[in-house]
C-alpha cells in the first residue's frame, strides 16, 4: 500500500470562483452582474482555471519537497523556551558580610521513583548583604514625620500610629542601605494588648520606596499579629528598592501603612505601642531557568572559508536570557561578534553570526556570486586558525519546567551559610520545541506575511514567532478608532495550572515578554503604525448557581464538579465553546452557563443561575445579570464562583 500524498490545498475551480465573487461583493458593491456572460466573471474564471492547475501541480509535490520549500523561504523550527522561576535562598542566620549566590547555581525538585528531578540554573547573582536599622519615624497624612529613633534607643515605648489610627497613618523604617530583592526581618517588641483588629487580617500594608513611588512588599510572615505581640515580620522587598533621603536619613526605606478595613475586617481602635525594633537580612530572591548554563565553550578553529558551521556540545538552545555572543581570538584579544536572524543585510566587514537553536549550530556568513561574476561575502570571515568560542548559552527547556510553587527545594550547589531554597511562585513560560506539523501550518502564513506586519493576522502571526510562550494574541485598533495608525496587540501568556487554581497575577505577561513582542513587531510594522503591546482587559465574572442532585449523588462532589466545569468554561486560555480559549469580546450569557452545568455528572436540575460582574483586584461585585458584555479586547476571568447543591425532591 502506497503512502497517502498530502493534500496541500483542497480548493478546486468552483471554490476559487466563489471566493473571488465574495470578495467582489465586499470590495466592489457596485459590480452586481455576476453572470457568466459578464467579461469580469470571464476573467475571474480564467484566473481560477490557471490557479486550479497550479494547485494540482502543487499537490503532486511530495512531503520532502514541501519541507524543502519551507526551508528555502526561511521557516525554521521554533526552539523550546525555558521556564522561569524566582527562587529564594534563605540563610541559616544573619551574616556580618555579604553572601553571594553565584550565577550557575543549580536547584532542583526532589527526585522520586517515578520522575527525574527538574533542574533549574540561577542566571543572575544574588547578593545577600548585611543591613541594620538606621532610623524609625511615624507620620500621618499631610504631616511631617516624628523621629522615634531616640525613643527606640532609650527603650521608651511609643505609639506607631495616632491615638485613633486612621487610613494613611504610617510607620517609617529606615535601613542603612537599599536591599532590592532581599528578605528583610523586622524583629518587633510590641505591647501585648488587644487593639480591635483581627491578628490574622490587620488592615495594614507594607511598602518599599523605589526612588519615585512606594511599591508593595510581599509579606512572608507576620508573627506580631498586626503589632499585637512580640514577633518577627518577614518582608520580600521588590527589586526596584533604592536609597533615598527621607526623615533626615539616607538609606533604604520601608513603611507600614494603615488602610481602609474591608467588610468584615475590624479596624484599629487604639494605636499599637512599639518597645523594640531590629532589622536584618535573612535571604534573597533571584532568577532561575529550566536549562543548563554553558559558559565560554570553545567551538573550534576557523578554516578561513565562508559559511562555516560549528556544533555546540548541548542542544537544543533554549530561548531566554541575554543573547549569546560569539568571541573570536584576535591580535588584541577576544573580538565580539553579534547574532543576527539572517545575513540578508550583512556586508563583508560585519561581524555577524546566526545561531540555529534547534540544530545547536553556529553559522557564519556565506559567500555568493553576483550576476556580473563578482563574489560577495555576507558577513566577515575569521582568519585561518582563529579560535572561536560562545560566551554563554542556555540549553534545554520545555513544558516540563513549569513546576508548581514550593517544589524547587533541593540545593545542588553548596553555598556557605545558605540553609535552604524555595520558589514562592510556580515556574512559567516553559514551552516545548515546535514540531514539523506546526512548521507546516506556519509556513503559508509566513509566505503571505513576507516578514511584514500589514494585516491583523500578520501582527498576530509575527507576535507568536517572537515569543512562542504566548498562549493567545489578538490584534485590534487602539482607542476609539479615531487614530487609524494605532494598533493594539493584546497578549495572554501561557498558564500551566489547572483552571480552578488560576490566579489573576498569572495572566499578566512579564515586562520582558511584552518588550520582546514590541521590539520584534516594531522592526516589521508599516511606517506610521503606532504599536501598543499590553495584556487584554480581564472582566471578572462570578457565577452563583443553585443545583439539585440526583438520588444517591453526593452534594459535595456535585458542587466540586460544577465549580471545576465553571472555572474551565470561563477561562481565557482553555475555556470557551470549543475549549481553545474564550473568544475575545464574546459576551457571557447565563444560557451558556446553564448548558455547561447540565453536562455535570450527577446533576438532576439547574434551579437558578446568576451572573455578577466583579473586579478581580478589589473584589467588588456588581449587580446580578443574565448577560455580561465584554469589549472587543476583553476576556472573562473566573472570580470566586459559588455553587450550592440541594438534595433531590
Amino acid at each position: 500500500m502506497t503512502l497517502p500524498a498530502p493534500n496541500l490545498d483542497d480548493r478546486r475551480f468552483q471554490d476559487l470562483v466563489d471566493d473571488a465573487k465574495r470578495l467582489v461583493q465586499q470590495r466592489c458593491p457596485a459590480w452586481t452582474d455576476h453572470n457568466v456572460s459578464d467579461p469580469g466573471v470571464t476573467l475571474i474564471e480564467t484566473v481560477a482555471s490557471m490557479v486550479d492547475q497550479l494547485l494540482y501541480r502543487l499537490n503532486r509535490v511530495p512531503e520532502r519537497h514541501y519541507l524543502r520549500f519551507l526551508d528555502l523561504i526561511g521557516v525554521r523550527l521554533l526552539p523550546p523556551t525555558s521556564a522561569e522561576a524566582d527562587v529564594t535562598f534563605w540563610l541559616s542566620a544573619p551574616q556580618p558580610a555579604t553572601v553571594t549566590v553565584p550565577t550557575g547555581t543549580l536547584v532542583a525538585t526532589p527526585r522520586t521513583e517515578r520522575e527525574e528531578a527538574v533542574t533549574f540554573t540561577v542566571v543572575a547573582d544574588a547578593p545577600i548583604p548585611p543591613c541594620a536599622l538606621a532610623r524609625v519615624s511615624t507620620a500621618t497624612d499631610g504631616a511631617s514625620g516624628t523621629d522615634r529613633t531616640a525613643d527606640l534607643e532609650a527603650r521608651r515605648p511609643f505609639e506607631c500610629f495616632e491615638a485613633e489610627p486612621r487610613p494613611g497613618n504610617v510607620l517609617l523604617v529606615g535601613l542603612d542601605r537599599a536591599v532590592p530583592r532581599c528578605a528583610v526581618v523586622l524583629r518587633l517588641g510590641c505591647s501585648i494588648e488587644g487593639h480591635g483588629v483581627d491578628p490574622r487580617r490587620p488592615p495594614v500594608v507594607w511598602e518599599a520606596w523605589d526612588g519615585d513611588a512606594w511599591q508593595a512588599c510581599e509579606l512572608e510572615h507576620d508573627g506580631t499579629g498586626g503589632f499585637n505581640q512580640p514577633g518577627d515580620v518577614i518582608l520580600h522587598v521588590p527589586g526596584s528598592h533604592a536609597e533615598a533621603l527621607m526623615a533626615g536619613e539616607r538609606g533604604g526605606w520601608l513603611r507600614c501603612r494603615v488602610v481602609e478595613a474591608e467588610p468584615g475586617q475590624p479596624p484599629y481602635r487604639t494605636s499599637p505601642r512599639i518597645e523594640r525594633l531590629e532589622a536584618h537580612i535573612i535571604g534573597a530572591t533571584t532568577d532561575a531557568r529550566h536549562a543548563v548554563l554553558t559558559t565560554e565553550e570553545v567551538l573550534g578553529t576557523s578554516t578561513g572559508l565562508a559559511g562555516q558551521r560549528f556544533a555546540l556540545r548541548r542542544r537544543p538552545v533554549a530561548r531566554g536570557g541575554d543573547p549569546p555572543v560569539l568571541q573570536v581570538a584576535g591580535e588584541g584579544g577576544w573580538q565580539d561578534w553579534s547574532r543576527v536572524d539572517d545575513f540578508g543585510a550583512s556586508g563583508p566587514g560585519d561581524r555577524h553570526f546566526v545561531l540555529d537553536e534547534v540544530a545547536g549550530e553556529v553559522v557564519l556568513g556565506p559567500m555568493t556570486r553576483e550576476p556580473d561574476g563578482r563574489v560577495r561575502h555576507h558577513g566577515a570571515v575569521p582568519p585561518p586558525g582563529a579560535v572561536l568560542r560562545l560566551d554563554r548559552y542556555l540549553s534545554g527547556g520545555g513544558r516540563r519546567g513549569n513546576v508548581a510553587r514550593g517544589t524547587l527545594t533541593q540545593l545542588k550547589s553548596s553555598i556557605p551559610y545558605v540553609a535552604r531554597v524555595e520558589n514562592r511562585r510556580p515556574a512559567v513560560r516553559g514551552v516545548d520545541a515546535e514540531d514539523v506539523e506546526g512548521a507546516k501550518v506556519r509556513g503559508p502564513l509566513a509566505l503571505r506575511a513576507g516578514n511584514r506586519a500589514v494585516t491583523a493576522e500578520d501582527y498576530e502571526h509575527l507576535a507568536v514567532a517572537a515569543a512562542p510562550d504566548i498562549a493567545r494574541v489578538r490584534c485590534l485598533p487602539a482607542g476609539d478608532g479615531t487614530d487609524p495608525g494605532a494598533v493594539r496587540i493584546a497578549v495572554v501568556p501561557t498558564v500551566t495550572v489547572r483552571p480552578r487554581d488560576l490566579n489573576f497575577d498569572e495572566l499578566v505577561p512579564p515586562p520582558s515578554l511584552l518588550q520582546a513582542v514590541a521590539e520584534h513587531l516594531d522592526e516589521r510594522r508599516v511606517i506610521g503604525a503606532r504599536l501598543i503591546v499590553e495584556p487584554p482587559y480581564f472582566q471578572g465574572v462570578t457565577v452563583v448557581a443553585r443545583l439539585r442532585a440526583r438520588g444517591r449523588v453526593s452534594r459535595v462532589q456535585l458542587s466540586e464538579d460544577a465549580l471545576d466545569a465553571l472555572y474551565a468554561h470561563l477561562h481565557p486560555v482553555v475555556g470557551g465553546p470549543d475549549g481553545t480559549g474564550w473568544p475575545f469580546g464574546r459576551a457571557v450569557h447565563a444560557g451558556d452557563v446553564y448548558a455547561v452545568l447540565q453536562r455535570v455528572p450527577g446533576l438532576d436540575l439547574v434551579e437558578d443561575v446568576r451572573l455578577f460582574p466583579a473586579d478581580p483586584v478589589s473584589g467588588r461585585r456588581g449587580e446580578a445579570s443574565s448577560r455580561i458584555d465584554l469589549p472587543p479586547h476583553a476576556l472573562p476571568f473566573s472570580y470566586r464562583h459559588q455553587v450550592r447543591a440541594e438534595e433531590p425532591e
